[in-house]
């Protein structure tokens, strides 16, 4: 069962007739072709790491035009600037125009009143970004922006009352500092005289994802009253007054929350908000709850204090009926399903609106008119659209883009029947996409998708075989779309473990730029997988090591089988976090199927690991307790245990700040492999996190696999 999703790019002369190309630089070093039969120069390590990037849209209160950010990363100095672009959304063939706002742009978002609001840290010398706002006129031109804000510590971000009459800010405050900001707010672990850092047993976490935590010092929201455009008063806390039993936690949740976790009601009579507590319980729980806060000082109301497990994404509907918003049944399960809920506001009832629709949806929207809730979820490969009737939860898969929806995102309703939303694919950047009547949409910008279309393009080949269990899997293939063979193979293996390598860009692990080294990247959805049912996603539990091997051992042969053109004999793989555990799972179970594996950021020793990372809900869920509970299940998929059989060449990569899976996790595999004279390479990144995030450092990583890649594979 195959179906194809060719990335050719007859798509960038569509884009020309409505937008112009934003970028003009030069697409930067190119390499030759790789393969007989491509033409275009392909796809290089520089050719994605200064690739543009379309940011986050917002959309004027009339639907009128859209505000969004690009990115760009200059070709030699690999510095990263960021600029606002304006369209129109009346006119099909209306013009992006870059905006010029005076200085440094982050976080912009539209008010009433066609004001946009926006961080910046223009003349702010020792305070940081403060918030700013600059008038729309009817043809969509600025004014000259004015400051909101003049507090004396940096706000991280903010929300606009729908009347523009407040302002919620946001910052890292000490809890029992009673307005935005107290001197000592980050010290309160540094007693002195030295420098040492000091934390009670009896705290929240020590450290979490890649920062160092100061106890008692929270992500913390406050709300300003506004008059003529400037924040007044001392101030309100919404997680209330100080107190015994005082609500402390972070507000946006840490560490990827956003300003979906702080949202106003339609009316502007308070503000929905999501918090976790933060207490010696916090690295073992999943209990997001959701607030709400009257803007009185008092203590918030809990709203979603019965579900112990995860509540997030409030979203209330724009006439104030209902509250929308996600939640998990179980706790300290970080990857159960999120069932939409709909709380009517007046009688407090809650119905699990999509409880019998097996996907678990990422992002909500209400249309303005509250007849429709839109909603995203992982599919099979795609992370379509959906639209949802909130009068009895039927479900309905959206048909915006012609050939496979791959992955789309940052979805707003403009009106009854207009989407905007961006879409973006392995094979093509995001770009911003508007469809009319729920039917397929057409594309509004050009950020990136003339470059791509400049190179060798790929195509990638959706393929099914009978998994662990007889069960259906689903892989990919992608490849140079003209190359003949024989192609050498690189398996792919996602992180999470709940996850996906679905159809959908990324500027880290990128099938496409790997493609046009002249591979063919062969992914997995293995069991564990998100998109497929939630049974699927929970088959890996306490089996790390079992079926999802199994999975990609018969997906690779079954890969090889679906193209003939690749070559099986010459054959690589590579994955990080999960994906990573699973090379040094590879390394000790199938050790004579590879030429080389890249482990990244990769699970090496089970007890250690557990000991040292901060989220712990997530080993004590999928292994069943905590170590000290459950040790033989640990050690059964421990990857140490088998280093007697390690002798596949492995390039490690890991980073300093990495605290989810520490870089003592890498340094232990490369002694093992030294010590039995495998052939390795260590790769450390002194100020990256779990992820490789910055210009110059993803060059390198890119550079080093490549070289490594093809010091086992290019004949």
């Amino acid at each position: 069962m195959t179906a194809r999703n060719r990335v050719a790019f007859p798509l960038a002369s569509a884009i020309a007739l409505f937008a112009a190309p934003l970028a003009a630089q030069d697409a930067g070093q190119t390499g030759t072709p790789a393969g007989t039969g491509v033409a275009k120069p392909r796809m290089s390590a520089q050719d994605l790491v200064t690739m543009p990037r379309l940011g986050t849209p917002v959309v004027s209160e009339n639907g009128d035009f859209v505000v969004y950010p690009v990115t760009e990363t200059d070709p030699a100095s690999y510095a990263r600037t960021t600029a606002l672009y304006v369209r129109g959304l009346t006119a099909s063939a209306a013009v992006p125009r870059k905006l010029d706002l005076g200085g440094t742009v982050s976080s912009a978002t539209f008010g009433p009143d066609n004001w946009l609001y926006f961080l910046s840290d223009r003349n702010e010398a020792g305070k940081g970004a403060q918030v700013w706002r600059a008038r729309m006129n009817a043809q969509g031109r600025f004014g000259a922006p004015a400051q909101v804000t003049n507090l004396g510590t940096a706000i991280n971000g903010f929300t606009v009352s729908p009347a523009g009459n407040r302002i919620a800010v946001w910052a890292d405050i000490a809890r029992d500092c009673p307005g935005f900001g107290c001197e000592g707010d980050s010290t309160a672990q540094k007693p002195g005289p030295g420098d040492g850092w000091l934390y009670e047993g009896d705290g929240s976490f020590v450290r979490h994802w890649d920062t160092w935590s100061t106890p008692g010092t929270v992500s913390r929201v406050f709300v300003f009253d506004m008059a003529n455009g400037r924040a007044r008063g001392d101030g309100t806390a919404l997680d209330g007054p100080v107190g015994p039993n005082a609500l402390t936690g972070d507000t946006p949740t840490k560490p990827f929350g956003g300003g979906e976790d702080v949202v106003w009601a339609p009316d502007g009579s308070g503000v929905y908000f999501v918090a976790r507590e933060s207490n010696r319980e916090e690295p073992t729980s999943t209990d997001l709850d959701i607030y709400w806060s009257d803007i009185s000082g008092r203590a918030p109301v809990n709203l979603t204090d019965g579900n112990r497990a995860l509540d997030a994404l409030p979203t209330p509907s724009p006439d104030g009926q209902y509250l929308a918003y996600v939640a998990m049944a179980r706790p300290g399960y970080e990857a159960d399903r999120q069932v939409i809920q709909l709380r009517d506001l007046e009688t407090g009832v809650v119905t699990p609106l999509t409880q019998d629709f097996d996907r678990s949806f990422g992002t909500l929207a209400w249309t303005p008119d509250s007849r429709w809730l839109i909603a995203t979820a992982g599919d099979v490969l795609d992370t379509p659209a959906f639209r949802i009737d909130p009068r009895n939860g039927t479900v309905e898969r959206l048909d915006l883009m012609a050939g496979n929806e791959a992955h789309v995102g940052s979805v707003v309703p403009l009106g009854s029947d207009r989407l905007l939303f961006t879409r973006d694919s392995i094979g093509a950047p995001p770009e911003l996409y508007l469809a009319d009547n729920w039917t397929q949409a057409m594309p509004l910008t050009d950020v990136a998708t003339s470059r791509a279309g400049a190179l060798a393009s790929t195509v990638t080949t959706r393929f099914s075989f009978p998994g662990a269990g007889g069960e259906t899997v689903w892989g990919q293939i992608t490849r140079l779309e003209n190359q003949t063979g024989p192609i050498p193979a690189i398996l792919y293996v996602h992180g999470g473990p709940q996850g996906s390598f679905n159809d959908a860009w990324s500027s880290r692990w990128n099938p496409r730029v790997l493609a046009s080294q002249g591979y063919a990247v062969i992914s997995i959805d293995f069991h564990g997988s998100t998109g497929y049912g939630q049974a699927f996603t929970d088959a890996i539990n306490r089996d790390w090591g079992g079926k999802p091997l199994e999975d990609l051992q018969l997906g690779l042969a079954a890969a090889l089988k679906e193209d003939a053109q690749i070559d099986g004999s010459r054959a690589c793989a590579m994955g990080a976090s999960y994906g990573g555990y699973m090379m040094n799972w590879i390394a000790g179970q199938w050790p004579d199927r590879f030429k080389c594996l890249v482990q990244h950021d990769g699970l090496f020793d089970m007890r250690s690991f557990y000991y040292s990372t901060e989220e712990l809900w997530f080993p004590r869920w999928d292994f069943g307790g905590s170590y000290a509970e459950n040790s033989a299940l640990y050690e059964r998929w421990n990857p140490v245990n088998h280093v007697d059989r390690w002798k596949t060449p492995m390039l490690v990569v890991t980073g300093m700040k990495d605290f989810r899976v520490p870089y003592t996790q890498g340094i232990g595999a490369f002694t093992a492999l030294q010590e039995r004279n495998v052939p390795s390479q260590l790769l450390v990144f002194e100020n990256e996190n779990h992820w490789v995030l910055g210009a110059k450092n993803s060059l390198q990583w890119h550079d080093t696999v490549f070289s490594w890649l093809d010091r086992w594979l290019k004949e």
